[in-house]
Order: structure tokens, then sequence, then C-alpha cells
């Protein structure tokens, strides 16, 4: 898919990112484009969920700028930022009695009136999110009786609700056996080209990550590196990144040894 800002749907350009004076990463420039799938990869450490942060408006940049259109993200009110930037954290949320519905329904917050009400449409949002999450059978049953791979389809959910053209996911596999982390790639694979959503999504998951990303934006050495997964394996990058942890990736099996 092209690199162009006519289909961009969220810009960061020669962005600087870190905690107090500390930069964890700079220079950073990456376009999300409608319907693909971007794996953020790195070791821990080495700013993915800054990066992400930042990019959704929670932590403000060091420099440079993160851009949804022609608007500065960070200049916009929370209420603008919240209706194109959805973003899901790791972590179980502490949601009370609350059952799966209701609280897939909080992500039409930033849709709805000032007594948090819904209309026609936010509750067709709801439904729709609920349908495509894979979660609508568990609608009724209380969140505290879901397992991880089920809370984590929730969460997305209620991301999905809140009808964002952005979508950007912490660790979404984190925690899940095998089986429920390629599940959950490709739904969010589904999500992105039936939705025409960008996702863009750190994880620690290589192997998964490689065959259901379209693109894969690499941390090293507090820089970004963003291309086609093809590219990634044949610049020889990600042997690179991981070799000082004493790996080696195997662009046979896509996985480190």
């Amino acid at each position: 898919m092209g690199e162009g800002l006519m289909n961009t749907v969220l810009h960061a350009e020669a962005l600087k990112v870190g905690h107090g004076q500390l930069a964890l990463v700079s220079g950073v420039c990456i376009q999300l484009h409608p319907g693909e799938v971007v794996s953020l990869i790195g070791i821990n450490g080495s700013g993915k969920t800054t990066l992400l942060r930042t990019m959704a408006g929670i932590r403000k940049p060091m420099g440079g700028t993160v851009r949804m259109g022609k608007k500065d993200l960070h200049a916009c009110s929370a209420m603008e930022r919240a209706r194109h930037v959805a973003l899901v954290l790791t972590g179980r949320p502490a949601p009370g009695l609350l059952d799966v519905k209701t609280l897939v329904s909080l992500g039409r917050q930033p849709w709805t009136d000032a007594m948090g009400r819904l209309s026609t449409v936010d509750k067709e949002k709801v439904r729709w999110a609920l349908d495509l999450a894979g979660v609508e059978p568990l609608a009724d049953r209380s969140v505290d009786r879901l397992s991880d791979g089920e809370m984590q389809r929730v969460s997305i959910a209620r991301a999905l609700a809140q009808d964002t053209p952005v979508l950007l996911l912490d660790e979404p596999t984190a925690h899940l056996d095998l089986v429920n982390r390629v599940q959950l790639l490709r739904m969010l694979r589904h999500i992105a080209q039936r939705a025409s959503k960008a996702v863009l999504l750190s994880t620690h998951d290589l192997h998964t990550a490689l065959d259901h990303s379209d693109r894969v934006a690499l941390l090293y050495q507090r820089q970004l590196w963003c291309g086609a997964v093809n590219d990634a394996e044949g610049e020889r990058l990600l042997g690179e990144m991981f070799s000082a942890e004493g790996l080696r990736f195997d662009a046979a099996t896509r996985s480190l040894r």
C-alpha cells in the first residue's frame, strides 16, 4: 500500500519520545493507512509502550509531531483524539460487576451526550463491535468470568465501539497461548480489512506478527525502521536487533533461536 499522505489516518513526523529528559526513540516517521496491520517489534525497554501512548495522545512528545490529517494530535481536545484513535492497553481492567455488553458500550463515551445515554446509532455500533470481535455470545456474561483470551477480545470490542479510524494495541497477545495468539492476530487482520481500520500493535510474538502483518516497525538503537516484512528479513535488521540478547533470527522459520 502506498505511503502517500492522502490515504494516511495517522502520521508521525520526526517524533521523539521518552521519559523526562531520557529519549527512548528519536526521529520516528511512520504513516498508518486504512486496512493494514503494522506490528511494532523491539526488545524490552526499547520504548514500544511509550511510542504507542504518544501516538495515542496520552503522552506529550519530546519533539516532532503526530498528525491526524492536517491536525496536530496533541493540540486537539481529548474528545477529538478519542474520536480518532482508540488505545487498548495490556492487562485486565477492573470492571466491577459489569457484563460484557455494558463494558463494550463504554467505548461509545466520546459520542454520547453528557449523560452517557446510548442512541439507536450507539446501540447499533455496540452490536457491530461485539459481532466483529467475535464476542456477541458473551454479551451477557460477567466480565470477571472471562478467560484472558476472551477478555482481550472484549477489550478490542470496546475499542471498536469507539468507532475510530485508528486502533493502537499494546501487547494484545501477552499472556495468551499459541492458538489464541494466532486467532487474535487473524482477527485484527480481519478487522483492519473489513472495517478499514489502521491497526498498530506492539508484540513480542515475532513469528505470528511476521505471518499476519502488512508491515513491521522495528525499534532498534533508538530509531524506528518501518517497511514490508520481506524487507525487514532481507536487510537482516531482525538479526541485528536480537543478537545482543543472545538470539539468532532464523528467516526460514521466522523465529528466534
